[in-house]
């Protein structure tokens, strides 16, 4: 019997594993389209979404004008938890994924960008930090 109670443990803890899994999703992309939602409200033109490339992926990349704007999602329970939340190794591998993506801009590596960090608590509020992280 032990062997078959070890099972359900196990099968029980994979699903609560995979439960919360989808309740993140579910919540990041809430909160993206959120983000996105108030970019647009101040006049950027949603250009990308989840954008990848082989050194790493962008939640959102908006352009206003010639402006490139990289923006990187957060949602944490506080906003001050989500500003900590986005870590050196992630600024890096969105910088890579921006600099991939702007060798097929028109201006290439000379284009104008901007590194943004949205970060939303959990009861909706944003705070949109331009220039959140400098260029490479």
């Amino acid at each position: 019997m032990t062997g078959q109670t070890d099972i359900n443990a196990r099968s029980a803890a994979a699903r609560a594993r995979r439960d919360a899994g989808q309740r993140a999703d579910l919540s990041g992309r809430s909160a993206e389209a959120r983000v996105a939602a108030e970019y647009e409200r101040m006049g950027y033109d949603l250009i990308e979404t989840r954008w990848r490339g082989t050194g790493g992926e962008v939640d959102f990349i908006f352009a206003q004008g010639d402006l490139l704007v990289f923006t990187e999602v957060k949602k944490a329970r506080s906003i001050d938890a989500a500003i900590r939340s986005l870590r050196t190794g992630q600024m890096q591998r969105i910088h890579r994924a921006a600099s991939e993506y702007l060798a097929h801009a028109p201006n290439g590596q000379l284009s104008e960008v901007r590194f943004d960090l949205a970060a939303m608590d959990g009861s909706g509020h944003i705070q949109l930090i331009e220039n959140a992280f400098g260029h490479f």
